[in-house]
């Protein structure tokens, strides 16, 4: 069962929403779900209707059902400080680090050390368990970097681990990394039936398959209903226009023929794009992961929305379990 969730995607496929939704449909029949954000954009938040999120976990939501969901913001200065008093006991002494500027070099300058602290936070939430043994989070959904990314990100630590061959760096990279390659840990991309980001979906599968990183399931978001049968698509393509301006006129429509050339357009371009969903549908096909498809919300996304796709994930089961 896969406990940490990572959810990735191309920019503008909803990645951010899907994690969303996704913690949702998990924190159900009492269970606890952690919400991460590790790109500083406060989206979440936005989401959910509530204040920025602050560096510490935070009640967010209640899911159907009763369950809990939590939502963090990961600071990559304040992960570090917590970082040095874990493993070094700095106490004061980091937070004059911090005032020196070294907190902000570390976290912005040094290569890799970003990403370290980031992955290494949502990882101690997945390991961390109550005085009676028990785990503190069900599962833990972190809204992660673009799929362009995501391979960096996820295996930094194992980089580190090579660099740092002894000591408390290696040790917490080698702890990171037995988490993120386990079968705890299921990584999603987001999509959409459209050829940039398929393609990108499939050079992000690929990369991660290659770098050993768990692959978890596509998601296709923001999938248009048909508002054509397959017959009306296939007469939509070709000229139907003396056709369809008999018919006009025997219905009794006046001057029916300004009337047929902006509906063969419409007519043209929707069965053009039945067309390109289907071909970006086989791509992904051919990729040999599970894929699901989330519906266009035609009313935008807000709160009541959110709930809405949460309810279309969970009704997939254990796909996402």
């Amino acid at each position: 069962m896969s406990r940490l969730h990572v959810v990735s995607g191309k920019g503008g496929t909803g990645k951010t929403t899907v994690a969303a939704a996704l913690a949702l449909s998990l924190a159900t029949e009492g269970k606890r779900t952690l919400l991460v954000e590790v790109e500083g954009r406060q989206g979440i938040a936005q989401l959910f209707e509530t204040e920025p999120l602050p560096y510490e976990e935070r009640k967010i939501a209640v899911a159907s059902g009763g369950g809990d969901v939590y939502a963090l913001a990961i600071d990559a200065e304040r992960a570090l400080l917590d970082y040095l008093q874990m493993f070094y006991k700095l106490g004061s002494a980091g937070r004059a680090l911090k005032k020196l500027g070294a907190i902000d070099f570390a976290t912005t300058i040094a290569p890799g050390v970003r990403d370290v602290l980031l992955t290494g936070k949502a990882c101690e939430a997945v390991r961390r368990r109550d005085r009676a043994g028990r785990f503190v989070y069900d599962h833990v959904v972190m809204d992660a970097p673009p799929t362009g990314r995501i391979t960096r990100f996820l295996n930094v630590n194992y980089e580190v681990a090579g660099l740092a061959k002894i000591g408390p760096i290696h040790n917490q990279a080698q702890a990171v990394m037995r988490v993120l390659r386990s079968r705890e840990t299921a990584v999603h991309l987001v999509t959409q039936l459209e050829e940039m980001p398929v393609q990108e979906t499939a050079d992000g599968i690929a990369e991660l398959r290659a770098a050993e990183l768990p692959v978890g399931n596509v998601i296709v978001n923001m999938v248009r209903p048909h508002v054509l049968d397959e017959a009306a698509v296939r007469a939509a393509s070709g000229d139907r226009r003396k056709e369809i301006t008999k018919v006009l006129t025997s219905a009794g429509l006046a001057a029916p023929t300004k009337l047929v050339g902006p509906l063969l357009g419409q007519a043209a371009e929707h069965a053009q794009r039945v067309e390109l969903e289907r071909e970006q549908r086989a791509v992904l096909e051919r990729i040999g992961v599970p894929t699901y498809e989330l519906p266009l919300l035609g009313e935008g996304m807000d709160l009541a929305g959110l709930y809405g796709l949460a309810r279309e994930l969970r009704q997939l089961g254990k796909a996402f379990a």
